[in-house]
């Protein structure tokens, strides 16, 4: 099977482009005031060898677009534009896939709840609150969405429901998870990727926004008959009390450590927070 190679954190390169993310609304408040920006680092990922671009719609919600003071008709306008921007970088770059993020709850809600699934609604309210984003980037024109950093069995649950709801779309779903098995809210991963077993929509389930040392064993978790996506962190880790990142990562390390992913068994590789074109390159020239 292909292996693609994904791009990696795109906050984490705004932020070496000059951009202050230090906001609720984090590399979705570049839409509003630099999307020019958001082009550019979509470019770097696509010049250092990523088969993918995954927009900067990860935070950008009508509720969160809503506590600006835009209206509805305008955030679903920047919406639209976390697309077009990715694409405009693809097609500069002679190619490639778009990937519209549908980022969690957790990550409108500002409080590090991807990383633990406490959230404040039940699956019913999941299924509301993503309704609107998911129809609008569905009918955006992106080749498909990245469902990312789920933490939970109920958000998991909502978005099969969304598929369901949207019989033409395809996507990826992948997990945010604690350790080499479970998902942030304790859930099993192989029980959460059942969810969507046999699923026709689906390309890939996977792990994203994870610590590297977790990703063989939930590789392991995930044999079955669907590609197995992952991007994970890039071994450094989240301080929410410092509201810092603390550790080192090597990008020649993170590319071993890909190569090692896809004798695993996964066949979407890229990165997540805290890792740059510099990771990518390496991941395309391990897995070349």
């Amino acid at each position: 099977m292909t292996t693609l190679v994904l791009d990696g954190g795109l906050s984490t390169q705004l932020e070496r482009l000059g951009a202050d993310l230090r906001d609720a609304l984090w590399s979705a408040r570049l839409l509003l005031e630099e999307p020019e920006l958001i082009r550019q680092a979509h470019a770097g990922y696509f010049a250092a060898g990523a088969d993918v671009a995954t927009t900067a719609s990860y935070q950008a919600t009508i509720p969160g677009f809503a506590r600006r003071g835009l209206d509805v008709a305008q955030a679903e306008r920047l919406l639209r534009l976390s697309v077009e921007l990715a694409g405009q970088a693809r097609d500069e770059a002679g190619g490639g896939l778009v990937a519209a993020s549908v980022g969690p709850y957790g990550a409108y809600l500002a409080n590090g709840a991807e990383y633990t699934g406490d959230y404040d609604l039940d699956e019913d309210g999941l299924f509301a609150w993503h309704l609107p984003r998911w129809e609008i980037l569905a009918g955006a024109g992106a080749d498909l969405l990245a469902c990312e950093t789920i933490p939970s069995r109920h958000e998991a649950r909502a978005l099969a429901r969304l598929l369901s709801h949207t019989p033409e779309v395809k996507a990826w779903v992948s997990f945010s998870c604690g350790d080499s098995e479970r998902l942030n809210d304790g859930t099993p991963i192989r029980e959460a990727a059942a969810l969507f077993a046999g699923h026709a929509q689906v390309v890939a389930v996977g792990v994203n926004c994870t610590a590297p040392r977790h990703i063989p064993g939930l590789i392991s978790c995930l044999s079955g008959a669907l590609p197995v996506v992952v991007y994970p962190n890039s071994g450094e880790s989240w301080d929410p009390a410092g509201r810092r990142w603390v550790g080192l990562a090597d990008p020649i390390e993170y590319g071993q450590a890909a190569k090692e992913w896809q004798r695993a068994g996964a066949s979407l590789i890229g990165g997540c927070c805290r890792t740059t074109p510099e990771h990518v390159r390496q991941i395309r020239a391990h897995l070349s």
